[in-house]
This record gives structure tokens, C-alpha cells and sequence, in this order.
């Protein structure tokens, strides 16, 4: 039985959402993949699954937002930018979370917060009282006070701890593609999909599918991964019922 039969079966699942699935090129937010998101997650919490949802933009949009032509490269200047934009971002998650009935939580991270420790059990301690109240906890970096979290590398890491932190049964990474290529499929007509692949391969060869650190952790922590995309209306509906969609990253 593959990842894709099994999903059905899985419990916690943590989804990650990048920048560039849930904003236009010009930096405003995509209002109408936001609430496809929302929509979807609702459905899966209503389906009794507990749903962590990692989401970027929070630069992206506050960078808009402070009126800066293109991402600022100061470091003081992405923490402003982030400040700016997660307030915002926050403000629409709940609003359309709200139409679907579900509560939600906001929960900004730093590196320290996964370390061994006081602060570990803390944060896991956090997670696991608030989906035991059946609510889903929107988690970002805290760029606005750690310059560390900058670097998550758009949250793969950051989704790839909180996975392993949670113990959880998949991790989702929703991209601006359907699948893995063995080459861009915006430049390479001829790109093949992948349909499945092994962690342990796409570390060995280097391929930037994902963040490399994220990948490894996946691996060690046994946490699959599903990448697919976010344009087609029902994916994620498509994903639980065991259709096969996207890309499926075994772990050994």
C-alpha cells in the first residue's frame, strides 16, 4: 500500500504553503487561493483530521504594504516588512476561516524553540492543548525579532521541524506546480513528473526540490512528504481519497 492509500488514514498532518502559491507576482495577496486553502483544511479538520497549516508571504506582503518596489535585502528592513505583513496575513486567514467555522491560532517560531529543552517542550506542549480543542494552528517564523528565521529557506524547514516535532503522520507542501520534475517545467516542455521518489534521493543528488535540511530531517523523523499544487480546485480532496496526485517523498 503506497503514501497516496494511506492517506486516508493519517491523523495530524502538517501543510505548507509558499509565497509564490498564495500571492501574485506583484506581491498582493491571492485572496482567491487563500480561501481555497481555508475551504480545504476546514473540510479535512471536518473529516477529524488535526491540521497544522505553515504559511509564508508575511515579507512578501508587508513589503507591499511599507511600499518597497521589490523584497528589501536589510535584514531590519524584512523584520519591519514581516511585522507589517503577518498582522495582515493573520487578518485574512481568520477572516475566512471564520466563514468555515473554525477557530484558529497564531504561532510564530524561532530556531531556539525546537532545541532540546524547556522552551521544545513548551512549544510541542502548546501545540498538542490546542489541537485537542479541534483548533488549527497557523505557524510562521518569527522574523521580526530572530534574524535566524529569515533563512528557513521560504519554511521548509520550519514545516519540516514542526512536523517532526508533532510527530506527525504527513507533511504537505502545496507549491505553484502539480508535481516534481527531473527539470522546471516552465522552461522544459519535455520536463518528466516524478511521481515518486525516495528522500534519500533527492538528498544524495542535490535536487532543490525542497530544502535539502528539510528533506534530511523528513528522512531521519520517518514524516513522508506529499508536494502537489495548489491551482487545481480539489487537490487536496483528490489527495485524501487516495487519487494519485502530485509527488509522494518516501522516507527508509
Amino acid at each position: 500500500m503506497n503514501l497516496k492509500d494511506r492517506f486516508k488514514d493519517y491523523k495530524r498532518i502538517v501543510i505548507k504553503v509558499g509565497t509564490s502559491t498564495i500571492t501574485y507576482p506583484n506581491g498582493k495577496l491571492n485572496l482567491k487561493m487563500i480561501e481555497r486553502l481555508c475551504w480545504m483544511l476546514s473540510d479535512l479538520k471536518n473529516r477529524d483530521k488535526e491540521v497544522v497549516l505553515v504559511s509564508s508571504g508575511a515579507i512578501g506582503v508587508g513589503s507591499k504594504s511599507l511600499g518597497f518596489k521589490k523584497r528589501p535585502k536589510l535584514t531590519r528592513e524584512k523584520q519591519a516588512a514581516a511585522a507589517v505583513g503577518q498582522a495582515i496575513l493573520m487578518q485574512i486567514y481568520q477572516n475566512f476561516f471564520n466563514t468555515y467555522t473554525q477557530t484558529v491560532a497564531q504561532i510564530l517560531l524561532t530556531k531556539t524553540d525546537f532545541e532540546q529543552g524547556v522552551r521544545r517542550t513548551n512549544t510541542e506542549n502548546t501545540f498538542t492543548e490546542l489541537l485537542s480543542r479541534g483548533i488549527i494552528p497557523i505557524v510562521n517564523a518569527n522574523d521580526t525579532t530572530s534574524t535566524f528565521e529569515i533563512e528557513f529557506s521560504d519554511n521548509d524547514r520550519l514545516a519540516a521541524n514542526v512536523a517532526a516535532l508533532l510527530h506527525s503522520d504527513l507533511l504537505i507542501l502545496l507549491t505553484d506546480i502539480d508535481a516534481l520534475y527531473d527539470s522546471d517545467p516552465k522552461t522544459n516542455p519535455n520536463a518528466k513528473k516524478i511521481d515518486e521518489i525516495k528522500c534519500a534521493d533527492i538528498i544524495s543528488k542535490g535536487l532543490r526540490v525542497i530544502d535539502l535540511s528539510a528533506a534530511s530531517l523528513c528522512n531521519d523523523q520517518k514524516v513522508p512528504v506529499l508536494i502537489f499544487g495548489l491551482n487545481e480546485e480539489n487537490s487536496l480532496m483528490r489527495a485524501v481519497k487516495g487519487e494519485k496526485i502530485g509527488t509522494v517523498v518516501t522516507v527508509d
